[in-house]
């Protein structure tokens, strides 16, 4: 497909997207708005977001917003308290509200991940963290994608890494520098839609670690001078897969029957 025409088509979603076309009127972690502490956010999004894999989205955060107002529960979202906690005692209050769903490696994942940030910062958050490489995703990369990768199982995964870099900037006062290193957040919606624009072929869909990276690099170098970073279309490409895949050709008929 002409880079032209493709550019053409994802500024025609990008355009659908803003205009409630394809749905997203409420995300799912919008549920915390105004629920969780301004300066608790940075650390409930993070958490949760270790356990966000082959899962209901909306589920899974509105789980967390119940256990967050569970005054017997909201200690999980405490990174000192899990990193010092019971694993038994952890799993007990994680699966209460279904926050957490396997018994075993769900809390072995929450505490690995709370211990990790713990010690990675003088602070002990994750504001602390992302202060430590002052806002420079390269470096954040070269630690919990690298050196400290053991300590992020899952959230230092490509797919669950760039989303979360993504979600902290559009939820929290995060500022990242060279944002255009945040690449696209391959699920099995970006697999779909990327393939229905004709980027790849339907092998990508087997979602193997290789086609995600295959995703990744397709996106990168589409949008190479185009102004866009990756991560900027996200959420068009996620929620065009979700409404299943409206025409992109018949804008001006949905705006006039939205």
């Amino acid at each position: 497909m002409e880079k032209e025409k493709l550019l053409k088509n994802v500024k025609t979603l990008m355009k659908m997207h803003s205009e409630g076309l394809i749905g997203g009127e409420l995300m799912p972690e919008d549920v915390l708005i105004g629920v969780v502490s301004e300066d608790e956010l940075m650390d409930v999004l993070t958490l949760a977001m270790a356990l966000n894999y082959q899962r209901n989205s909306y589920s899974l955060w509105e789980s967390v917003v119940k256990a967050y107002r569970d005054e017997e529960t909201k200690w999980i979202f405490n990174l000192h308290a899990v990193a010092n906690s019971d694993i038994d005692i952890l799993r007990s209050s994680l699966l209460f509200h279904r926050v957490g769903l396997q018994p075993n490696r769900h809390p072995e994942i929450w505490k690995r991940v709370a211990k990790g940030i713990v010690k990675s910062s003088v602070k002990g958050n994750v504001q602390g963290l992302i202060e430590s490489v002052q806002f420079d995703i390269s470096s954040l990369k070269k630690i919990m994608q690298g050196t400290r990768k053991s300590d992020f199982p899952y959230l230092s995964g490509p797919k669950i890494f760039n989303y979360w870099l993504y979600v902290l900037e559009s939820y929290t006062n995060v500022s990242w520098n060279s944002r255009e290193l945040i690449t696209i957040a391959p699920d099995t919606h970006i697999l779909k839609a990327t393939v229905k624009l004709g980027l790849c072929s339907s092998e990508v869909l087997n979602g193997a670690a290789e086609d995600r990276q295959t995703v990744a690099k397709v996106w990168e170098d589409v949008l190479t001078g185009s102004g866009l970073a990756p991560i900027d279309i996200h959420t068009p490409l996620w929620l065009w897969s979700r409404a299943g895949f409206p025409q992109l050709s018949s804008l001006e008929t949905l705006r006039s029957n939205a």
